[in-house]
């Protein structure tokens, strides 16, 4: 009888450290994302910044990706493979990071720039292009990533790999949250003397080291394609067509998450460069300790999405589970938007938090392991690029818009805070009815995903993990 060979796919522990790997570095990539997000109020005292100018800030992480650079991306994965675009999306975080590093640093605070007729202080200006280039590479890498864990655990334990991989990631967010005001204060006091670029260069250093984890996951992807032998290479009628992309767009499925998830990450990542200067507002505390109360949200999502992640490969549900994280996304903004801040305190704060958490946990756990269940392997990663795209056509806009209805609903308030006005608050009612109606809108799309489930038996409400 012949016996199967075994590789490093049918380890289970080569597969949790091919994971730890490639997560390590999703990790050190959130950590960058957010690395100012702490810092709203002081970025708008000593950069001679706006709000709308920090919301453009925020959006600038996915102008080139929303012009065709993640689906672009994506075919760079279908046809170069994983070991190439993780080395290629690693390095580009990097370089972008290094650029917004240099222009906090050392570039003159007063310097303004007319780009287009629109005059902005040149820090701004250079850290968006630095920006937009990370965004490149951090979309990218995740759609590899993603791909990735494909690799590894499809038919076995998919859902719950995607689950940590995130929970990883989003240790990241809880890690800046908590230690991005640190850095930048270097030990003073007098929050008009900190500096972001001091947070944003450990988010440069976090990212070399992550750039070494992606290197390290490489030698052992080298290693498990030279176990499968041919295998592991790609027929002709499984190779990636251009023609795939009509394929894609025009999936029901596809649409319908596509739409959900732009609705849904539209209100939580634009949310969280805005959370530390609402919660601060709305609870009267310093910036720092609303920061360390906002560092709860990603914790609750960290230790639920694994778990769920274990739910749906054992008994499925995941159109569902969509439907209840756009439901408690909305509670949370609701209660946010609603409540006076008098009757508003760190209590009902962290509890709304952690409803919010849940949510985050709820909605990415369900999605991204069951687009493979709509569309083939051969374009999986195109498909992970598109949806991408869609999701940063809203990521590109929602922050802008966000600063612009923050500045717009309380006027004059910028000015008294560059001043350094003592007392001076944003009110964020505004914000975050925004934030509430593409929660509403993301409950109807999820309904709506259940039914196009229903319809076409892709499988969504059922197990992840094959039974042997």
């Amino acid at each position: 009888m012949e016996t199967l060979k075994k590789t490093l796919h049918d380890s289970p522990v080569a597969r949790w450290i091919a994971l730890l790997l490639i997560s390590s570095t999703m990790f050190f990539a959130y950590f960058f994302v957010d690395v100012v997000a702490p810092l709203q109020k002081m970025m708008i005292a000593n950069y001679n910044w706006s709000p709308e100018v920090y919301g453009y800030l925020g959006g600038s992480e996915f102008i080139l990706n929303v012009l065709g650079f993640l689906i672009l991306s994506g075919i760079i994965l279908d046809k170069m493979g994983i070991r190439f675009t993780l080395l290629l999306s690693g390095s580009t975080m990097v370089l972008g990071a290094a650029i917004k590093f240099y222009a906090l640093r050392f570039i003159d605070h007063g310097t303004m720039v007319n780009i287009l007729g629109w005059e902005l202080p040149a820090t701004a200006f250079v850290a968006f292009c630095g920006f937009a280039l990370f965004g490149i590479g951090v979309e990218m890498a995740g759609i590899t990533v993603s791909k990735t864990i494909v690799k590894w655990f499809k038919g076995k334990e998919m859902a719950m790999a995607m689950g940590l991989e995130m929970a990883v990631a989003r240790l990241g967010v809880f890690a800046v949250f908590r230690l991005s005001p640190l850095f930048a204060n270097a030990g003073s006091e007098n929050p008009a003397e900190w500096d972001a670029a001091n947070s944003v260069f450990m988010g440069l250093a976090f990212l070399c080291i992550g750039f070494l984890t992606f290197l390290t996951y490489v030698f052992m992807d080298v290693k498990h394609d030279k176990e499968l032998g041919d295998a592991a290479k790609v027929a002709p009628e499984d190779e990636f067509r251009l023609s795939d992309l009509k394929k894609i767009f025009t999936n029901p499925g596809f649409i319908a998450i596509a739409a959900l998830c732009v609705l849904f990450y539209s209100a939580i990542f634009p949310f969280q460069k805005f959370s530390t200067d609402m919660l601060s507002s709305k609870l009267n505390m310093p910036a720092d300790e609303a920061a360390a109360l906002f560092s709860f949200f990603p914790i609750g999502a960290m230790i639920l999405t694994p778990f769920i992640g274990l739910f749906l490969d054992m008994r499925g549900k995941g159109a569902s589970i969509m439907l209840y994280g756009a439901i408690l996304m909305t509670v949370a903004h609701l209660i946010f938007a609603l409540m006076p801040n008098e009757n508003f305190n760190y209590i009902l704060a962290l509890g709304t938090i952690v409803i919010l958490g849940t949510a985050f946990s709820l909605v990415p756990a369900s999605m991204w392991p069951s687009l493979p269940k709509i569309v083939e392997d051969r374009y999986l990663g195109t498909a992970y690029g598109s949806i991408f795209w869609v999701q940063n056509i809203g990521l590109m806009i929602v922050p802008g818009i966000i600063g612009l209805a923050l500045s717009k609903s309380n006027p004059g308030v910028a000015e008294q805070i560059a001043a350094n006005v003592p007392g001076v608050a944003y009110n964020y009612t505004v914000p975050e009815l925004i934030f509430a109606g593409f929660g509403v809108a993301a409950i109807f799309l999820a309904i709506y995903l259940r039914r196009v489930d229903a319809k076409h038996g892709y499988g969504l409400e059922l197990p992840n993990k094959k039974k042997a």
